[in-house]
């Protein structure tokens, strides 16, 4: 049996091409590692093992026949339960879509299997990719919340009971969960990943992200599904065959980055705080410490007013059926939501775009912004999902993310480090990444 968590995404990517593995036999040892921890994890959604062992033989047969392969041929994917399939349920965490399926496959379903991935189940999401806590528990404390929405993706990856895995991010659901679960999150640029046949919660800050074990894994995952899509008006066109390539080049000068504490430093317990400055410290020729600009303080409420509006126009459907059947979080969402005026709406838009151009200049002299990826570990108990404060107001502006599971904190858990990037800057941003990855795992 292969010991799959000993490799990472690209080896075995490498493996399955040589043929030193087959799918099924790789198949059958996430089988395996499912069948012992996710009894306690409960990250999968929908997994049927006998139509993924079926899947996996006809990989295995077409790659015999000696016809060209996708990039990702033989490789399983899990998929957070909001992204349409087909052949399987897309149930997005709620009693309203109980056992149903999409009339169609997702754009990024349709990227995967093009690439010869195989769709390998459903993960467990929050209620409508909102905040109401998911069933599934932190691998490494199942007492812990793994963070959400994308619970399930971030935690099959941290369980070793798939290497790669796409969750998507309104708030905080990439960055937070990866923090919690010590995995890497990527949170690509607004508009690169396509979310045509995904459940829409916010037109204008849902973003498609990726998790797996290391910087070159997500990569090599993003690389896939970036494409221009008519049916997703918000994604741009964007060269991405390289992105493997400048990942691993890296930066062509040693880096600089600010790192900002921001105002909510103070919320984060102590054994993290002394994480980050042990980062600082090490890390000191290349960070510099800058106070946020004090515009920042009014993203937070954009961000609310836009996502609660949105949650309220695409999910009334649901509250007016029968408001009982979702959660109380989901409720007062709703209800907010509704109470917005059109002014502050587009207030909230507009801010979007003259931030943005206020703070885009600070990348000239940086290569990125260095931040916690979250308030700290995992929070204690499963009746929430934590804060995404220290997400927000990246997601508002639209720019690349990415959680490094580089520290620890108390009861020595994961604890991430986020890094910002340029928006539409994700290559040189990898490589950026690639770099921190690799130098403070030399330290």
């Amino acid at each position: 049996m292969i010991d799959t968590a000993s490799l990472n995404a690209n080896e075995l990517v490498d493996k399955l091409k040589s043929g030193d593995i087959s799918s099924v036999d790789l198949c059958k040892a996430y089988i395996k590692r499912i069948e012992k921890f996710d009894k306690d994890v409960e990250a999968w959604a929908f997994l049927d093992k006998k139509i993924l062992l079926e899947k996996a033989e006809e990989a295995d047969e077409y790659r015999k026949s000696g016809k060209p392969l996708g990039a990702l041929h033989g490789l399983p994917v899990a998929i957070k339960d909001i992204i349409g399939t087909y052949d399987m349920p897309t149930e997005c965490g709620t009693v309203f879509r109980k056992k149903m399926s999409s009339s169609q496959d997702s754009e990024i379903v349709n990227l995967l299997k093009t690439a010869g991935a195989i769709i390998m189940g459903k993960t467990v999401t929050c209620e409508l990719a909102y905040i109401h806590p998911s069933k599934t528990k932190n691998p490494h404390d199942y007492s812990r919340t793994p963070g959400g929405s994308s619970s399930g993706s971030a935690a099959v990856v941290a369980s070793h009971m798939a290497h790669l895995s796409i969750g998507s991010q309104t708030g905080g659901s990439i960055i937070r969960p990866a923090s919690y679960c010590g995995v890497v999150g990527y949170k690509p640029s607004y508009g690169l990943i396509s979310r045509n046949g995904v459940l829409k919660t916010s037109d204008k800050l849902d973003t498609i992200g990726v998790f797996g074990k290391t910087v070159k894994d997500v990569a090599l995952l993003a690389k896939t599904l970036i494409k221009k899509d008519l049916y997703d008006p918000a994604t741009v066109h964007f060269a991405a065959d390289d992105m493997i390539k400048t990942c691993e080049e890296g930066p062509v000068f040693e880096p600089k980055f600010i790192f900002y504490k921001t105002d909510n430093w103070k919320n984060i317990d102590k054994e993290s705080q002394k994480a980050f400055d042990f980062l600082i410290k090490n890390f000191k020729k290349n960070i510099e410490i800058f106070d946020t600009p004090s515009y920042f303080k009014q993203i937070p409420q954009y961000h609310q007013i836009i996502h609660e509006a949105d949650l309220a126009n695409n999910f009334q459907v649901y509250y007016k059926k029968d408001k009982n059947k979702l959660s109380k979080e989901m409720r007062d969402a709703i209800e907010r939501g509704m109470k917005y005026s059109a002014k502050e709406y587009t207030d909230a838009i507009d801010f979007m775009g003259q931030s943005y151009e206020s703070f885009k200049e600070v990348f000239e002299d940086y290569h990125g912004i260095i931040t916690p990826s979250s308030s700290g570990v995992a929070d204690k108990g499963l009746k929430s999902t934590g804060s995404a404060d220290f997400q927000k107001i990246w997601t508002y502006l639209g720019l690349p993310t990415i959680s490094l599971p580089l520290l620890t904190g108390e009861n020595n858990l994961p604890l991430g480090v986020q890094l910002v990037g340029n928006k539409l800057d994700d290559l040189r941003f990898l490589g950026t990444a690639n770099w921190i990855e690799k130098n403070c795992k030399d330290e």
